[in-house]
């Protein structure tokens, strides 16, 4: 058993608890989940006793609260196979076998900091080499994207979630060169590629943003909010960092259908970045949702800050 999956298998045990439970490995590959299912009895044997298994089911402790760890394949494409996953408490990413990533766990079953931050560094550490091969052809997306968002001359600019910085050109020109650009990321191997870009980079969680309140004038993020383990909670944070009447783009090259489909998944209503969600969220969080545009070949979203109150500014 490799490393990266020791640790897959050691944060899906932490998540199901010392207690009792009943633990149900679901998927649409049977000789995956079945070996999958080896694994995780033997985990879970480790950490407790009374560990049995009939299937794909693991009985721990005697059973308990049902929890449902779902493998997602590349088989993942009939609608009715990607709504189970949708439901499961855990979803692990096996596009790449060798490579599991695990992409969600229900908040109810494990503290967001304690998995997001390491499960995301081992997804997108392992792709940055080949990151902008694969999607290179998107920067006039991005381009598009930030000329919409009528950012001013001689602003400051964040680009959270920055990847390997296909914003950060564009950022630059809509800025000039009196402005200010900067990129954060969680995965160094990302910013080891956005470096080429020639602007300022740090090495941060977008959910705590190493900037004062009201420091920045806009902050574009492309495909942030939906690996957020809490949409809300990370856009009150990009709230706090940005001067009342500032703004947010939210921006993907890809309609929410279209990567949806790409991924194995179906669309839900109540998805972050679902339009009755998102409005909630941003106005739960500082924002205000002024433009919504979820089309076949781009998402763009623009919210605008709105006046922050004493607490706001100090928390």
């Amino acid at each position: 058993m490799t490393q990266r999956w020791s640790e897959v298998l050691s944060l899906v045990t932490y998540a199901v608890g010392p207690g009792p439970a009943t633990v149900v490995v679901d998927g649409t590959d049977a000789e995956v989940v079945a070996a999958t299912a080896d694994r995780l009895t033997t985990a879970l044997g480790e950490a407790a006793r009374g560990v049995c298994r009939e299937g794909t089911t693991i009985s721990v402790g005697g059973g308990g609260p049902r929890v449902v760890v779902w493998l997602r394949t590349a088989r993942d494409r009939h609608a009715g196979e990607a709504a189970r996953g949708d439901r499961a408490d855990i979803v692990v990413d096996l596009h790449d076998r060798a490579w599991p990533v695990v992409r969600h766990v229900a908040p109810h079953l494990a503290e967001h900091g304690m998995w997001y931050l390491r499960e995301s560094r081992a997804f997108f550490g392992a792709r940055a080499a080949t990151w902008d091969t694969r999607f290179g052809d998107d920067a006039p997306a991005y381009a598009a994207a930030v000329r919409r968002a009528g950012l001013r001359p001689g602003g400051t600019v964040l680009d959270a979630g920055c990847g390997t910085g296909r914003a950060l050109p564009a950022l630059r020109a809509a800025v000039g060169p009196a402005g200010v650009v900067v990129g954060v990321d969680v995965t160094p191997q990302m910013l080891d590629v956005a470096r080429s870009r020639d602007e300022p980079l740090v090495l941060a969680d977008a959910r705590r943003l190493p900037f004062a309140a009201g420091a920045l004038d806009a902050i574009f993020a492309a495909g942030l909010v939906t690996h957020l383990p809490d949409a809300t909670e990370g856009l009150r944070e990009l709230a706090r960092a940005v001067r009342p009447g500032g703004r947010l783009v939210l921006f993907h090259p890809s309609g929410r259908a279209r990567l949806a489909a790409r991924h194995g998944r179906t669309l839900r209503p109540d998805e972050p970045l679902a339009e009755a969600p998102l409005a909630e969220s941003c106005e739960l969080a500082g924002w205000t949702l002024t433009e919504y545009d979820d089309a076949e070949d781009h998402f763009y979203a623009l919210a605008i800050r709105k006046n922050a109150d004493k607490s706001e500014i100090s928390g």
